[in-house]
């Protein structure tokens, strides 16, 4: 249990909890706080889905600019890697994670969403990059995983302009997945991850990894990444059952064991 990041469970669904007042700035310590919940979220086998989610009030407001403000050159050389490190670490989970998104996810904020495979905002929620305005570019993932979300230009605008961009934009260009009140927004990342509480847990990490590593090669390269995960899913107690189950009582019945 870390001081400001906690990983809990119930039901297969584990809550990685960012909790630093007042607006969850990720400085080095909650950095790698984060990095030691994805890793505690990996490890156990109840987890089956992760919610990433800020508290009520906001998601996490960017950086500790007066902790970054008194770095030189050569202190960010050897904190760039750990940098990105913690939140690639949330990305690496290889199960479904959903960002629960309240209030403000600006700069590593931002960046810490953009780390989950699905998205939910509340209706008067605030993403961005404003790292512009500090004369620097995001540094934890922000131009990669921005652009191939949205798209080279739009995410272009976003991180040239520094502008805040509001849920109905977000959701529009896809940037988040759904929108619903700000009461709502923990139930809802909840209820997205519950789906896979007692899914096809092999499947779905296959899944994850074909989808994620796809993305950096050639069509070619992928279907062959494609061709080797569902090859090696035949291997599994839950294929086994999955087809069964189908045979016997078709779709959507069966009761994975996750192996």
């Amino acid at each position: 249990m870390g001081e400001f990041v906690n990983l809990t469970v119930s039901d297969g669904v584990g809550t990685i909890r960012l909790d630093r007042p007042k607006m969850n700035a990720l400085n080095v310590q909650v950095q790698d706080e984060i990095r030691a919940a994805a890793e505690q979220a990996v490890a156990d086998d109840a987890v089956r889905a992760v919610v990433i989610y800020g508290g009520e009030r906001v998601f996490a407001a960017g950086a500790d600019i007066k902790e970054m403000a008194d770095m030189s050159y050569g202190d960010m050389v050897k904190r760039s890697g750990p940098l990105q490190a913690s939140l690639s670490a949330v990305a690496a989970i290889p199960k479904p994670t959903v960002a629960a998104i309240t209030g403000y996810a600006l700069g590593g904020g931002c960046e810490l969403a953009l780390c989950a495979d699905y998205r939910i905002a509340a209706e008067d929620a605030k993403l961005g990059q404003p790292e512009i305005l500090l004369g620097i570019i995001p540094g934890a993932g922000g131009t990669q995983r921005l652009s191939r979300l949205v798209g080279p230009s739009k995410a272009k605008d976003i991180i040239y302009t520094g502008r805040f961009v509001d849920a109905a934009e977000s959701l529009r260009i896809g940037l988040v997945d759904k929108v619903v009140p700000a009461a709502e927004v923990y139930d809802a990342a909840v209820a997205w991850a519950s789906q896979f509480s007692r899914g096809a847990a092999l499947a779905l990490r296959a899944a994850k990894e074909a989808i994620d590593a796809g993305l950096g090669v050639d069509l070619n390269t992928g279907l062959e990444i494609e061709r080797q995960q569902f090859a090696a899913l035949f291997a599994t107690e839950d294929r086994s059952i999955g087809m069964k189950s189908f045979v016997e009582n078709g779709p959507g019945k069966a009761a994975f064991k996750g192996f």
